[in-house]
């Protein structure tokens, strides 16, 4: 693109020819759609669904909303709308509106062009100051969006009320020519939202005090959480029936899609050195928001964002940076590091009466058991499925009935964490056989793994006091649960293995 010309004269010399916004930007989709150019790029999980239908949009020259739950990249989508414009357009120079050259609309660049006719100076504005947006909130105003009367501007310049150049102009018609987002648009006040029907549909906006009326060339485009509809507003409906198309958002719709998001999205990389997290640890962390949203104890209609997952991430390494840094070893992640992530999750979980009565701390520590137990049955047999598991953990139940116990300190340096876990029977062997881990830390962090989750199935004790865990034979009742994995006239023998 030739962004020399510096007047309206030489801009015509170059041959440039004035295009909608609309048009530019479905010009430019276009074009990228053939050359297969990537897209949205770091958005995951909507290749097949809402992107595109973002560019059917897009290539309809349409206005739309992203209508989805709190967490799902709304505004990050639209914040990637101006990497479809042109990298520069031309505008008449010291104008509020951003005017075409060829045909300006403002007072100002009106009388400029008509004065200096080919001499009209020009500049050239790049692609990112073509896009405003605004956070609906109550306190927004009509002036705020679309612009007032300044009686300051017309005390300053001597001019009079009835003087169009004493109008300051609101946020869209600035971005004439340019993008315009409005975020959580149902938080907007009802008179407001009227204020935006006539540049919906007659593309134009009119100031009070005067008879004139401004046509703008502007893309809107809106995000909104379907829960606001109830809580907070509502989206009038001339309004909405003027917004040409609504997208539905959502959450991944797998566990390898959200660890992909948390793992681009989360700050794992401490001092300069990547953190190695085992897949399996990755895929739990990811499991814990899955498991929130279809639990009974949390509103579903407020959803479960997926930045629950990034900072339950960078809490995770967290815990394993403060051990290392406790023990002076390299950061390693330990299963126990997992519960460390309770504070991510209980700021962002919105629960029901039901969640509320057993306390915020014990849902999230039951999603991160859930998820433990979701996961563990991806590398290693059911330990509730008898047919399935057969004798697999009998070695380990064994060592723990005979009185065995694996105490495991958040601080404990990383070879008294390896001798403690090697010294269960059948531990190590199982995990070998099962998942064969390609180094020994790992095998160390995956035999963590298994206590957990018999742990999680009842088979074994597990006593949490302050920074430590340790896991031990099931007593008393706890013990007495097994039985429904067994025969009907299975004996009273108190060796776990028995169910196996």
């Amino acid at each position: 693109m030739d962004t020399s010309a510096k007047t309206l004269g030489q801009l015509k010399a170059t041959g440039w020819q004035p295009k909608s916004v609309k048009e530019e930007i479905r010009n430019n989709l276009m074009t990228a759609l053939k050359n297969k150019d990537t897209l949205f790029e770091g958005i995951k999980g909507y290749e097949k669904t809402v992107i595109p239908q973002l560019q059917h949009a897009l290539l309809s020259r349409h206005d739309f909303i992203l209508l989805g739950l709190r967490g799902q990249a709304k505004t990050r989508l639209i914040r990637m709308i101006p990497q479809l414009l042109d990298p520069f357009m031309p505008v008449v120079e010291g104008s509020e509106l951003m005017d075409d050259p060829f045909a300006p609309i403002s007072p100002f660049a009106k009388n400029l062009v008509a004065e200096r006719g080919d001499e009209t100076p020009i500049t050239w504005v790049p692609r990112q100051h073509r896009f405003a947006e605004k956070l609906a909130t109550p306190d927004t105003s009509v002036a705020d969006l679309i612009g007032d009367v300044d009686p300051i501007k017309a005390a300053t310049e001597k001019r009079t009320l009835a003087d169009e150049l004493v109008i300051n102009y609101g946020l869209i018609p600035r971005m004439n020519r340019g993008v315009f987002a409005i975020n959580e648009l149902p938080d907007l006040q009802p008179r407001i939202q009227v204020a935006l029907l006539n540049i919906m549909q007659e593309r134009d906006i009119q100031i009070r005090g005067f008879n004139i009326r401004i046509p703008l060339d502007v893309l809107m485009v809106f995000t909104a959480n379907p829960e606001d509809y109830t809580n907070r507003g509502n989206i009038i409906t001339p309004l909405k029936d003027r917004i040409d198309s609504q997208i539905i958002t959502h959450y991944p719709k797998s566990i390898d899609v959200g660890v992909e998001i948390t793992g681009q999205e989360a700050w794992v990389s401490r001092n300069g050195s990547a953190t190695n997290i085992p897949y399996f640890v990755r895929e739990i962390v990811e499991q814990v928001a899955f498991e929130a949203r279809k639990s009974e104890f949390v509103d579903q209609k407020s959803g479960v964002s997926a930045r629950m997952s990034i900072t339950a991430m960078e809490q995770l390494v967290s815990a394993a940076e403060r051990r290392s840094i406790l023990t002076g070893e390299p950061v390693s992640v330990r299963i126990s590091d997992l519960y460390h992530m309770v504070p991510a999750l209980t700021g962002k979980l919105e629960l029901v009466y039901e969640g509320e009565q057993e306390g915020a701390v014990n849902v999230a520590k039951v999603l991160i058991g859930k998820a433990v137990n979701t996961i563990f049955k991806k590398y290693f047999p059911d330990p509730q499925n008898r047919k399935q598991s057969g004798a697999a953990f009998q070695s380990v139940l064994q060592w723990f009935g005979k009185g065995g116990k694996v105490e495991l300190a958040d601080d404990l340096p990383q070879a008294a964490y390896q001798q403690r876990l090697a010294a269960v029977d059948g531990l190590e062997d199982l995990v070998r056989k099962q998942v064969k881990p390609s180094a020994a830390s790992e095998a160390f962090i995956f035999m963590d793994f298994v206590l957990d989750a018999l742990h999680q199935n009842s088979m074994l004790g597990r006593e949490d006091l302050d920074l430590n865990m340790t896991y031990s034979d099931m007593v008393g009742s706890m013990l007495g649960s097994l039985g429904k994995f067994g025969d009907d006239d299975a004996d009273d023998n108190d060796d776990p293995a028995q169910y196996f």
